[in-house]
C-alpha cells in the first residue's frame, strides 16, 4: 500500500486536525505548498469540529501514541511550531489507558519464560499507562515490592508504521517548501525516531538507571530504584517498588511535612 497508504493515513491525520480546529493559523497556511493547502481545505470542509480546549494536544492524543511522542518532540522546538504552540504542547499529558491483564500477563510469559503467577506472589493492576508502556505493582518471592514495567503489545509495529508516514510528511515538505526545508524536518523525525527505538528496549532504560544509581551513590539526596537484572527483559522491566510524591503536587509535598527550600537545593 506505500505511496496510497501514506496519503491515506495522513489525510486521517488532516480529519482529525480539523475537527479539533487545530491547523495552523491561516498566516502560516499561506508558506505551506498549494498541494498542502488544498488538503487542508478539504479536511476543513469535511470534518466537523469538536470544542474542547487544547485544541492540538486533544487531536494528538486522539491520534494515539506515536502523535503523542510527536507532541512532546515538537514541544522542544519551537522553532518548528512556534513559542504559542510549543506552550500548549508542553502541557500534553503522556496517559493512555491501559491494555487489559491478560496481555499483560502474555507479554510477562513472552519475555521471561515464566507466568506471572509462577514469578510473583502477586500481580496487579495497572497503577500508570503511557503512550509506550504501563506499570504493575507486583510482589517478589521473597517478598519484595517491585515495579513491573510492560511494553504495550503491539507498540513496536504501531511505532514502525507512524514513523514511515512522519519520514514521507517530512520528505514532501522538503521537497515542495523552501522555508520549511530550513528547518531540515527530516533530521528533525530521525531524531525523533532514534529516541523512541531507545525507549522499545527497555534493557536500555535498565541500563540508564543502573547508571544514574553509579553517579549518585555518594549522595543521600537521591534514591534510585534497584533494577531486577534477572526479571527484566526487552519488553519488561522490573525495578524496586518506591513510594514517591510528583514534585508537582505541592499540596502533598507540603503535608508530608517536607522541607521544599531544602528540596529544591536538592533538585
Amino acid at each position: 500500500m506505500g505511496f496510497f497508504g501514506h496519503l491515506f493515513r495522513l489525510a486521517r491525520v488532516g480529519w482529525v486536525l480539523a475537527r479539533h480546529d487545530a491547523f495552523p493559523p491561516p498566516e502560516d497556511e499561506a508558506s505551506l505548498p498549494l498541494s498542502a493547502r488544498t488538503g487542508l481545505g478539504l479536511a476543513k470542509l469535511i470534518a466537523t469540529k469538536s470544542h474542547g480546549n487544547g485544541k492540538l494536544s486533544a487531536a494528538l492524543a486522539e491520534l494515539g501514541p506515536s502523535y503523542v511522542k510527536l507532541g512532546q518532540f515538537l514541544a522542544t522546538r519551537p522553532d518548528i511550531v512556534g513559542p504559542a504552540r510549543a506552550a500548549e504542547l508542553r502541557t500534553l499529558q503522556d496517559r493512555l489507558p491501559p491494555f487489559a491483564m491478560a496481555m499483560a500477563r502474555q507479554m510477562v510469559k513472552a519475555n521471561l519464560g515464566r507466568d506471572a503467577d509462577e514469578i510473583f506472589t502477586t500481580f496487579g493492576p495497572p497503577v500508570a499507562a503511557a503512550s509506550i508502556a504501563q506499570v504493575h505493582r507486583a510482589t517478589t518471592q521473597d517478598g519484595r515490592d517491585v515495579a513491573v514495567k510492560i511494553l504495550r503489545p503491539g507498540i513496536e509495529q504501531r511505532f514502525a508504521r507512524d514513523l514511515s508516514d512522519f519520514f514521507f510528511a517530512a520528505r514532501l515538505i522538503e521537497r515542495m517548501s523552501a522555508p520549511a526545508r530550513r528547518l531540515r524536518p527530516v533530521d528533525a523525525t530521525e531524531t525523533l525516531a532514534q529516541s523512541v527505538k531507545l525507549e522499545m528496549d527497555l534493557r536500555m532504560e535498565a541500563s540508564a538507571i543502573k547508571e544514574m544509581a553509579a553517579n549518585v551513590a555518594d549522595d543521600p539526596g537521591f534514591r534510585v530504584p534497584k533494577v531486577e537484572w534477572q526479571l527484566t527483559a526487552r519488553q519488561v522491566l522490573t525495578t524496586d517498588w518506591i513510594e514517591a510524591t510528583p514534585l508537582s503536587d505541592m499540596a502533598a509535598l507540603q503535608a508530608q511535612g517536607l522541607d521544599l527550600n531544602r528540596l529544591a537545593d536538592t533538585v
